[in-house]
């Protein structure tokens, strides 16, 4: 019997490989990207560029993950009925360029930091907080098996227009058959999902919203 997917050699070098030379290549990109868009972010409320959000990554190790602000400073963390964070069109508490830069996964673009320091891959599932994976059902744990990633299967499968089980059933599809073809479809479907701004935010239907204390 051989080694599961997401143990291969393709996952433990190849990807690994891949994911240096890509964030590598994308680190001019983002310095114009925070010259640009950090600008625009000081400017709207004269609040910090970055949010340093924290996340849980492979092996359930935690690590701060880079994104730039799109909420207001201090904004509270709003859940939906199924224990995952809301993300709706009428969120109150984004900023107007944070709605733009959403919209375009934009403020996704700092994570390149987090894919060179190996806290995550280009590709991979999506990741959550510690509080989203102590909600984890059945063998939902199974997404941390591999690196967390700045996009994914459930990503361009819906995005936030699904439920969240249903995206967290799309991870784990992914880490159990991981390949470089699996890769390869995600990153093309990435640039669709992206131009046609295709579940970007939760559907009305989703369930009920409260804010932590």
């Amino acid at each position: 019997m051989g080694r599961p997917a997401y143990e291969s050699l393709y996952v433990r070098v190849v990807k690994r490989m891949f994911d240096i030379i890509i964030s590598l290549l994308m680190m001019p990109f983002l310095l114009l990207f925070i010259a640009c868009f950090g600008l625009a972010i000081w400017l709207e409320d004269r609040g910090p560029v970055f949010y340093n959000a924290p996340r849980m990554g492979k092996g359930f190790k935690p690590f701060k993950m880079y994104k730039f602000r799109s909420m207001k400073v201090n904004a509270p963390d709003l859940v939906m009925e199924d224990g995952s964070t809301y993300n709706g069109a009428d969120d109150p508490r984004m900023t107007r360029i944070g709605a733009f830069m959403r919209r375009m996964s934009i403020d996704e673009f700092p994570q390149f930091l987090n894919v060179l320091k190996g806290d995550m891959s280009v590709i991979g599932p999506r990741p959550d907080l510690e509080r989203e994976t102590e909600l984890y059902e059945g063998n939902e744990s199974d997404k941390l098996l591999v690196r967390p990633g700045i996009t994914g299967w459930a990503a361009v499968s819906g995005r936030n227009a699904i439920q969240w089980h249903d995206r967290l059933k799309l991870d784990v599809e992914y880490v159990h058959n991981v390949s470089f073809a699996f890769d390869v479809k995600v990153f093309f479907l990435t640039f669709k999902t992206i131009f046609s701004q295709e579940g970007v935010y939760v559907q009305p239907e989703s369930g009920n919203v409260a804010e932590t204390k």
